[in-house]
């Protein structure tokens, strides 16, 4: 069966990044952590469709800052991050919960990236941001 064609931009085509890579953006790590066993006590999914909560800001905070080799990164930073995402409609926060914050779906393309139940089933899918420029063509 042939998959339908997507747009994806220049980005999508590099490897997936190690854990010393220090090219992540912070909404895919967020993504690498939800779909982890491991720190279902530090952020997990919940709630509606693409909505998370961040159980453990520090933690989250903390980890971010290893991964991108800051050692002083903290949850107020992280956030701040995070803010710049809401204009891209990446995600966005979710209004009366702390820490807690909904990946806009609509705005990203699946394609084989493996994430936990997010309400009634699991899926096998890929989350790649599609931006109007710079897109290269693919079947």
């Amino acid at each position: 069966s042939k998959s339908p064609g997507f747009a994806f931009p220049d980005w999508a085509y590099k490897p997936e990044s190690s854990p010393g890579s220090r090219q992540i953006q912070l909404w895919h790590f967020i993504l690498e952590l939800l779909q982890k066993e491991e720190y279902q006590g530090v952020i997990a999914w919940q709630g509606d469709y693409g909505e998370f909560v961040i159980k453990d800001p520090d933690e989250v905070a903390r980890l971010w800052g290893i991964r991108k080799c800051k050692p002083h990164m903290n949850y107020d930073k992280l956030s701040r991050a995070l803010r710049y995402y809401y204009n891209k409609r990446i995600l966005h926060k979710t209004k009366g919960k702390r820490f807690t914050y909904k990946f806009n779906f609509s705005k990203v393309v699946l394609v084989n990236y493996p994430i936990l139940d997010m309400g009634q089933n699991y899926m096998s899918f890929c989350l790649i941001c599609i931006k109007k420029r710079k897109k290269k063509y693919i079947n």
